[in-house]
């Protein structure tokens, strides 16, 4: 199937399933289609090789991610939910980009408590109340140059600010929030 093509299905069923579902472990809760574009531009202009993405959901993120790689680029991304890997998985097969993702069954907290490679870019769009007690890790995990990206920087402004405020008074930082989607919170990582 043509990367395309599945992009505009697993929107179609994003919105679909988040309208009808009320449990919300079991809604995809995706970026938007904007946000895919923006991260596709921000890696192919940043050279972005390896990414650490936290919350695949059911990997229509992931899949904008991994298709704007290059061929020896790589994706790590976390998600707790076996349904949602489950389901990610057989997404990122239809695409013919599992070489290039790797899924993790671990929470951000226990996986950032253990974790020592430095990433490209760290894309997180996950439970937005833990991004604060690790906010150290995540920071220290972006190589130099390297950049963060935050989705829901303007829908959920509130829930993020502790997070945003922590990485603007790190000082290492330059950021921005970009109007494209739900909200995009941008730091890069001075060199």
């Amino acid at each position: 199937m043509k990367l395309k093509e599945l992009l505009e299905e697993l929107e179609t069923l994003g919105k679909e399933n988040d309208a009808s579902v009320e449990q919300k472990d079991r809604k995809y809760l995706n970026i938007t289609r904007d946000t895919g574009e923006f991260l596709s531009v921000l890696i192919k202009a940043g050279a972005v090789r390896q990414v650490l993405e936290i919350g695949t959901s059911n990997g229509y993120s992931t899949l904008w991610i991994a298709s704007a790689l290059p061929e020896d680029g790589h994706v790590t991304t976390l998600e707790v939910s076996p349904f949602k890997i489950s389901q990610a998985k057989s997404n990122f097969k239809r695409a013919n980009l599992d070489h290039k993702i790797t899924v993790v069954q671990m929470g951000a907290v226990d996986y950032l408590g253990q974790a020592s490679r430095l990433f490209d870019l760290v894309f997180l769009d996950a439970d937005r109340a833990s991004y604060v007690q690790v906010a150290d890790q995540i920071v220290s995990l972006i190589r130099p140059g390297g950049i963060l990206v935050c989705d829901n920087a303007v829908s959920h402004a509130e829930e993020l600010r502790e997070f945003i405020d922590f990485v603007d008074s790190a000082g290492g930082f330059t950021t921005t929030t970009v109007p494209v989607g739900k909200g995009e919170f941008v730091a890069c990582k001075k060199t």
